[in-house]
């Protein structure tokens, strides 16, 4: 018998930076000029139906415009085109463009784009490097940053993915004024999330600012995508890969995204989230984690904001039970939740352990009283 070690040690950097401004395409371009890239001149814009006449168009224009071979690849707008099949439409569409290693995948569009555009580009051709043009409050504050992908499946969302950072983030603010009010509502749902984990500050700024943010004001969405980005990297920063930390970056998500399956994307990520987040606030203001007078504080802030903090009569409460068990937490068969802890910081329960198994009863109760 013989044995060789292969030895793969390796310090990697995946820093990047997050642009916030107005009016980036340019900006993107002269980057892309400057070596942003590298020496790749071909890329592949994704983008989704809503987005494409709006921006998409746009960054490919630019692009060809300034010497570089771009071809733009369309899907259909939605959280239901954010699966496998879709993945491989892109892919099977990109190869047929005789697209090999030698690209660069710029995303451009909201969270779906780019969930689904950076796990493509994590993959395709054993990975290339991606950029994300943010479009969407809810990009902006969640899923542009980070780097975890995935794609969603009939009996899960988000489970099918991978941890793959861009080269940059660009946070279009100017984008936000093309969106209906409905959708820099849902947008909001992250903003506040990260309010009560971990920014006292940014959660008082929503409860004075919520209507300037919705009519798109320049310094309030700017201000709230400062501390959206300070509060991802702190966490980021120190837990890339999710091992323990990361994890409450999740908070509301155990319901929430139970919630948006079981409705059929009825309800937007944003909105589920919401409701999952009442949840959490409602049985960690039970297990005594933040008083009532906090718990109603966070729900005011989201119903403020125009956030439903019920569960929707036609949801079957016992299929959203059973739901829940498909969440990334969940460890043994035992479902485990993150609780905020007040306003502004999350509980803790051990020695870098950020949630707790929470019985199956405890939120049944929870459930069929919202």
């Amino acid at each position: 018998m013989s044995n060789f070690r292969v030895e793969l040690k390796k310090v990697v950097d995946d820093s990047y930076d997050v642009q916030i401004g107005q009016d980036l395409i340019p900006v993107l371009l002269d980057d892309i000029k400057d070596g942003l890239a590298g020496r790749i001149k071909k890329f592949a814009v994704i983008t989704d139906s809503i987005v494409e006449p709006l921006y998409g168009g746009s960054v490919l224009s630019a692009l060809r415009a300034s010497g570089y071979e771009a071809d733009l690849f369309v899907f259909p707008a939605g959280e239901r085109s954010k699966v496998r099949a879709t993945k491989e439409m892109l892919e099977d569409a990109m190869l047929a463009k005789e697209y090999r290693r030698d690209c660069c995948v710029i995303a451009v569009g909201g969270g779906v784009v780019t969930d689904l555009a950076g796990f493509l580009a994590g993959t395709f051709g054993r990975g290339v490097p991606f950029i994300n043009y943010a479009t969407t409050l809810l990009s902006a504050a969640d899923a542009s940053i980070g780097g975890k992908t995935a794609v969603d499946t009939d009996l899960a969302t988000n489970l099918i993915g991978l941890i793959y950072q861009p080269l940059k983030v660009y946070v279009d603010i100017d984008t936000w004024k093309t969106l209906p009010e409905k959708q820099m509502v849902n947008g909001l749902a992250e903003t506040v999330k990260h309010a009560c984990l971990a920014d006292m500050e940014l959660f008082r700024y929503l409860e004075d600012h919520s209507q300037e943010i919705l009519a798109c004001d320049a310094a309030a969405c700017t201000y709230i995508s400062e501390h959206n980005c300070a509060v991802k990297y702190k966490v980021v920063m120190k837990d890339e890969k999710e091992k323990n930390l990361r994890e409450i970056l999740n908070l509301g998500h155990t319901v929430g995204r139970a919630i948006e399956t079981v409705s059929g994307y009825r309800l937007l990520h944003g909105e589920a989230v919401a409701i999952g987040m009442a949840a959490q606030v409602l049985l960690g203001c039970e297990c005594g984690y933040l008083t009532k007078e906090e718990c109603d504080r966070v729900i005011a802030l989201m119903k403020k904001v125009g956030l439903p903090v019920a569960v929707p009569e036609y949801i079957d409460r016992e299929n959203l039970v059973r739901k829940l068990y498909t969440d990334k937490k969940v460890r043994d068969g035992k479902l485990r939740f993150v609780f905020q802890k007040g306003i502004g910081e999350v509980m803790t329960f051990g020695d870098e352990v950020y949630a707790r198994e929470v019985a199956e009863e405890e939120i049944r109760a929870i459930i069929q009283k919202m």
